[in-house]
C-alpha cells in the first residue's frame, strides 16, 4: 500500500473507534510496528492524532461529535436500552450515565416511578414532561464533546448517593484495560458511581469491544450485567463466567 493513502487510512481507522493500540494497527495494515510507529508520529507531527499508553487516540477536534455519535447504529442502540430498561422497577434509585445509547432509555422507563440522578443534560431535558420521574442533575462543569457534566465538583456530589442501579456507558472495553472513557473529565464521576451502586449496568455496542480509550474507570468484574446488541466473543464469555458479569443481548 501506498504510504499517503496507508496515513490516510489510518487516521480514518483512529478517528473512527477514537483509539487504537499499535498492535490493533500492525495487524490491520499489515505492516511492521517500526513502519506504525513512523506513521502514527508523522501524524502527531501534524496534530491529527496524540500518543496514549500503548497507542493512539484521536484529538478532540478529531472525535465524532455527539449528534454523529447519536445517529451511530441507532437501531442497536434502541435494542441496548430496551434491554437494560427491562431490570428497572418502581422505587428504584438509579444513576443514569452521560451517552447516546443511555439516553435512549427513556422511552422505557418514563411510566414509572423513579428517582434518577444524571449527568447527562439531553436526558434531563427529555426527560421533563414526566413528573413521575424525580431527576437530580450532577451539576459541574458542562462538557460540550458528550453533551455532559464533568469535572470534581460533578464527582463529589454524588458521593453520598446510595444507588440501586447505574447505567453506565463506555467509549471502549477491554480485557487488558477494562472499561474505559474518552473523557479525563468524567472520569471520576464514573468510578465514583460504581463505588456508589448496588448493581451496574454497561451498555456498549460491538463496536466498543477491543478497543480502549484514554483513561480506565473501572475494572470488567466490577460490572454486574454488560448489555450488548450482539453475541460477545468467546473470550468475553469466559471471562464474564469465570467473574460473575451476566451477558444480556438479543
Amino acid at each position: 500500500m501506498i504510504k499517503i493513502k496507508r496515513i490516510n487510512e489510518l487516521l480514518q481507522y483512529v478517528e473512527k473507534r477514537q483509539t487504537a493500540s499499535l498492535d490493533d494497527l500492525v495487524k490491520e495494515f499489515n505492516v511492521s510496528k517500526n513502519t506504525i510507529r513512523r506513521d502514527v508520529q508523522e501524524l502527531v507531527d501534524q496534530g491529527r492524532l496524540k500518543k496514549v499508553y500503548g497507542g493512539v487516540s484521536a484529538n478532540k477536534s478529531s472525535t465524532v461529535p455527539y449528534h454523529d455519535r447519536k445517529v451511530q447504529n441507532q437501531e442497536g442502540k434502541i435494542k441496548i436500552a430496551e434491554m437494560a430498561a427491562s431490570y428497572v422497577e418502581d422505587g428504584d434509585i438509579i444513576f443514569l450515565d452521560s451517552g447516546t445509547t443511555t439516553v435512549e432509555m427513556l422511552e422505557f422507563i418514563k411510566d414509572k416511578n423513579l428517582i434518577i440522578v444524571t449527568n447527562n443534560l439531553d436526558f434531563t431535558l427529555e426527560a421533563t414532561p414526566y413528573s413521575n420521574l424525580r431527576i437530580y442533575s450532577t451539576g459541574g462543569m458542562y462538557e460540550r464533546t458528550t453533551k455532559s457534566y464533568a469535572g470534581l465538583e460533578s464527582a463529589e456530589s454524588v458521593k453520598n448517593y446510595n444507588f440501586s442501579k447505574a447505567f453506565m456507558a463506555s467509549t471502549g472495553i477491554s480485557l487488558t484495560n477494562g472499561v474505559t472513557n474518552s473523557s479525563p473529565q468524567e472520569t471520576q464521576i464514573k468510578s465514583t458511581v460504581v463505588d456508589r451502586s448496588k448493581e451496574v449496568f454497561l451498555l456498549v455496542d460491538q463496536s466498543k469491544f477491543d478497543h480502549y480509550s484514554l483513561t480506565t474507570y473501572c475494572d470488567i468484574e466490577d460490572i454486574d450485567y454488560l448489555v450488548t446488541d450482539e453475541p460477545t466473543e468467546d473470550k468475553y464469555n469466559q471471562f464474564a463466567e469465570k467473574n460473575n458479569v451476566k451477558l444480556i443481548y438479543p
